[in-house]
């Protein structure tokens, strides 16, 4: 026994070693920033500096002014919009690359994460070219003599929704494919030699044992939507207004950054309100 103390106190103390780069790194690059924004968010000072006065105004106006109320509620109707659409449209897809026996399975998952290998600006810059009044989708429609004036598909809450969707769609994917993995086909099997369809199998079986990788997804793509403001400021052309948006204003355009630190703050509130209940919804699931 005198011989294993020493032991396991050398080894608690290599751990600890080990941990200490990436706990000094956690440290400067995370905390100390956090704890400057959030003594920036109760500075008077301009730029947030420690020399300004403390205050509460900055919360003040986030909290009564109805602006900043109609930019949370749109935060969280665009997170939720793309969050739903981009699961929903990478689940059969993931199901797809999980379940094929295809020599092609390897090429197939590639091409379904490669548009991750472009940067999201050029997406979005694609879809403006897409969903512009001149383009693709409104010239084929005018060439067709469906419609005789563009439909506006960009500069607006839609335009903007569904850039995101598909930016946001391979993270989805990978989510929902990793869930996948853990699936027991010998169970299907047996729901089918016991009488069920594929409906059934799919209600019973197939979706409520990939829920994990579905809620993981979830989370994903609507932590990435809420805190993205190019595709938003882009696709919305200055008239979609979320917390992503305004923080980069009040940051670059009207030098507030104490109110963009109020407002970076409460966008830190609603990711981890979110990861709460993810949390939650995990354990409900093991349970």
């Amino acid at each position: 026994m005198s011989t294993l103390a020493p032991d396991k106190r050398s080894h608690r103390g290599l751990l600890l070693w080990l941990l200490l780069p990436g706990l000094l790194a956690l440290g400067v690059s995370f905390v100390m920033p956090m704890l400057w924004l959030l003594r920036a968010s109760f500075s008077t000072s301009a730029f947030g500096g420690p020399n300004g006065e403390w205050t509460l105004a900055n919360y003040s106006t986030v909290i009564f002014d109805p602006f900043y109320w109609r930019v949370a509620t749109n935060t969280l109707t665009y997170g939720l919009s793309v969050t739903f659409f981009a699961v929903l449209l990478s689940y059969p897809v993931a199901l797809f690359l999980a379940r094929t026996k295809s020599r092609w399975r390897g090429l197939l998952t590639a091409l379904a994460i490669a548009p991750l290998l472009t940067s999201g600006v050029v997406r979005t810059y694609g879809w403006m070219v897409i969903l512009g009044d001149r383009g693709v989708i409104n010239g084929t429609l005018q060439a067709l003599s469906l419609t005789d004036t563009p439909i506006r598909l960009a500069n607006n809450f839609l335009g903007a929704t569904i850039a995101m969707i598909e930016i946001l769609m391979p993270y989805a994917i990978l989510a929902i494919l990793s869930g996948l993995g853990r699936l027991n086909v010998q169970l299907e099997e047996a729901a089918a030699m016991l009488g069920a369809n594929r409906l059934k199998v799919f209600w019973r079986i197939i979706l409520p044992l990939s829920l994990p990788g579905v809620l993981t997804a979830a989370l994903l793509v609507f932590v990435l939507a809420i805190s993205g403001f190019v595709t938003p400021r882009l696709m919305g052309g200055g008239r979609v207004f979320v917390l992503g948006t305004e923080v980069f204003s009040e940051a670059t355009v009207t030098l507030n950054w104490p109110l963009a630190a109020a407002l970076a703050l409460l966008l830190l509130i609603i990711f981890s309100s979110v990861i709460v209940l993810y949390r939650r919804a995990l354990r409900a699931l093991e349970a």
